[in-house]
Order: C-alpha cells, then structure tokens, then sequence
C-alpha cells in the first residue's frame, strides 16, 4: 500500500470572483489536467508554511492570509495524496507560471467545465458552495414565512434548505410556498434544496419550478439506495455511518449535528467541535456545522474542518 502523500492546496480568488488554476506538465502524475496550486507539504513543515512556500515558488504570489477550507483524502491506486486545502483570504503579486505551467484565471461557475483529476472534484464543490446554509423554521402564516426568507436573502444567504415538515400544512400550501421561494431565491441568485415529505412531493409538479436539489433527512438517507441525478443532493448526518452513507450516495455535501446544545433536543448530547473535527477529517466532501451554532461561530467552523455553518434560528429572524 503506498504511503499517503500529504499536499498543500491552495484557492486563490481575485477582486473579480475568478479563481486561479494551472495545467499539470503532461510528464507529471495526472499529468495534462488542471489543478488548484500547490505542492507536497515537507517534513516539519505545517499546512500553511507549506502553502506559502508552494504557492511562491508555482505563481509568485505573497500569500498573506487563509483559512482552512476542505480535507480530501483520495486513493489514485498507484498513489495515495490527503490534500490540505485552503482559501486564501488575502495575497500580492501577479501570479505566473514560474514552472512554466499555464495559469489561467476562470469564473468559479465554470470550473465544472475544466478537467481535474479526481482529487480535486471535492475542492471544486466547495468552491462553489457559500459557507452559510439556511434551514427554514417555523412561522405564523405564509406571509411572515416569505418575509423571513427575504430578510435572510437579503442579509446574503445565497444556500436555502426549504424545509417543510410536520407543519400540518396543504399540499396547496406546501406548492405555494415551494413557488414563491423559488422565484425570491432565483432573484437573489440563491440555491434552493427542497426537504419535503414524498407524499407531498409526489402531488406537486416540479417541472415548472426552478430549485436546485433535495435535502434528505437522516432517516431519509439511510433508506436511499441511490442519489437523485442532475441536481445538487445534501444531507443531514449525526455519526461517522451516516457520514459514510452521504459519501456512498456521492452527496454534494452534509450538514453534521448537533455541535452544540440545543433547545430543541435538549437531551441529545453535542458533539463538541473536537469531535466534529475528527468525523470530518478527510472526509471528502464539504460538511457544514449544525445544532446551536450562528455566524458567530464561523472561524471555529472552519478552523474544525467545516464548510460553515447551517442553521435554522441563528438564519430565520
């Protein structure tokens, strides 16, 4: 079995929201693919020193700010690489090939239509996602509902799970609110998850209904034997097997809880970050931290190895 190679990566995005790439020397392994920048993290040298030193030596850039974004552990067969990714949040300089690698600067809504090897699939869905997910709550009528949804858009959520069980509502209802939402989340350029019952789903037509995926519960995910195609798919997990689950079923990414008490499961006991941390270490593909957390916590998110955080009331006011 070959020893893991561990890797620094780094994602570098400009004023313009473009993101920088390179393409792999065809001599190399995965060889004549693009890649995010980086190299091999060397003995005695930390993630960070390593991103530094790499990503002055590939593209002359100075880095002077990031934050942890993904771990990905990935097995080529004839090479193991568990790559350290992160954003960088601040840099100078010009970036070049100084290996005489090609680099090129692209809209981050485009990097699917680049080739990247394997490894790199993961880096991609978290370059794509914000780093705030939106559970919808609990509201007195569909009004009120519709203005929480707007404030929280208009406060720059851009990634919406509609939510909507056991609230003893109509299919008529469940249809009004899932259209509504759509056109308000379209306007503001948000993702829309749909999370609603399949008895409800099975009476509304989404042909006509722009939205993005499916949310599946932990219930939900453990009865699934497949993922639905062609639209984004995120689900809810609790424990390393749930975990485990979502990754079988290629999700695009999980919500992880509960990180901290709750008042809505107060007798469910919290995972605490360090936990969180050690059931997403390499766990290849972006998990947001839910239960009892805010945007107040969000540096501890990302410094466990989560995506953000997802929430329902530190988002629905």
């Amino acid at each position: 079995m070959p020893d893991i190679i561990h890797v620094a990566v780094a994602v570098i995005i400009n004023d313009d929201g473009a993101v920088c790439i390179s393409l792999r020397h065809k001599d190399t392994h995965q060889g004549g693919l693009w890649e995010f920048p980086g190299g091999k993290i060397e003995q005695f040298e930390t993630a960070q020193q390593a991103l530094i030193r790499e990503i002055k030596e590939e593209l002359d850039l100075e880095i002077s700010e990031s934050r942890p974004l993904i771990k990905v552990l990935h097995d080529y067969h004839d090479k193991k690489v568990f790559l350290h990714v992160h954003r960088v949040l601040s840099y100078t300089g010009q970036a070049k090939g100084v290996e005489g690698q090609k680099v090129e600067w692209i809209p981050v809504d485009e990097l699917s239509s680049y080739e990247f090897p394997l490894a790199n699939l993961p880096i991609i869905k978290a370059v794509q996602l914000p780093d705030r997910y939106l559970i919808t709550g609990k509201s007195s009528d569909q009004d009120d509902f519709l203005k929480k949804l707007t404030s929280a858009l208009d406060r720059g959520v851009r990634l919406v799970q509609l939510r909507l069980k056991g609230d003893n509502l109509s299919t008529d209802a469940i249809r009004s609110l899932i259209q509504k939402s759509s056109v308000l989340c379209t306007q503001a350029n948000a993702k829309l998850l749909l999370n609603i019952s399949k008895d409800h789903l099975k009476s509304i037509d989404l042909s006509t209904v722009a939205f993005d995926g499916f949310h599946a519960d932990s219930r939900m995910l453990n009865k699934l034997s497949s993922r639905p195609e062609g639209v984004l798919f995120s689900a809810s997990c609790h424990n390393q097997d749930e975990l485990q689950k979502a990754r079988q079923l290629d999700a695009d990414f999980a919500v992880l809880s509960p990180v901290k008490k709750t008042a809505s499961h107060p007798e469910t006991e919290p995972l605490g970050w360090q936990q969180f941390s050690d059931l997403v270490d390499g766990c290849t593909m972006p998990v947001y931290a839910l239960g009892g957390v805010s945007e107040e916590d969000m540096k501890d998110a990302w410094s466990n190895g989560a995506q953000g955080v997802a929430a329902i009331s530190a988002l629905w006011h």
